[in-house]
């Protein structure tokens, strides 16, 4: 069974939305990082200042079967089909250690 990457660049506060859009397509889960944008249009000033425009990058680990459904899902989520709004890329994994799905996990008895 082979797997992908999604690493989706959003403005910072949209993340969880995008990323509850692609639990409900079928991914597991993911992880959201905080990030600052370096590219020529991330610098925006204000009275004079420098301010440094927050970004949130979205990271889901998925089955490269379901790779369509959820990009496709986290594309409209996060509106990247408009300019400024983010990025996503997609890249294969080679391996993976440690992965454990949540099908494959049994309930804690009380």
């Amino acid at each position: 069974m082979g797997y992908n990457a999604v690493f989706v660049v959003l403005p910072r506060g949209t993340a969880e939305h995008v990323m509850n859009v692609a639990k409900e397509a079928g991914a597991q889960g993911g992880t959201i990082l905080l990030a600052r944008g370096t590219g020529a249009h991330e610098a925006k000033t204000f009275l004079g200042l420098t301010v440094d425009i927050a970004k949130e990058v979205l990271f889901v680990l998925i089955d490269e079967k379901d790779t369509e459904r959820i990009l496709e899902a986290i594309v409209e989520a996060g509106h990247l089909e408009k300019p400024g709004t983010g990025i996503a890329f997609v890249m294969s994994v080679d391996k993976t250690v440690g992965l454990v799905s949540r099908d494959s996990i049994k309930p804690i008895k009380e």
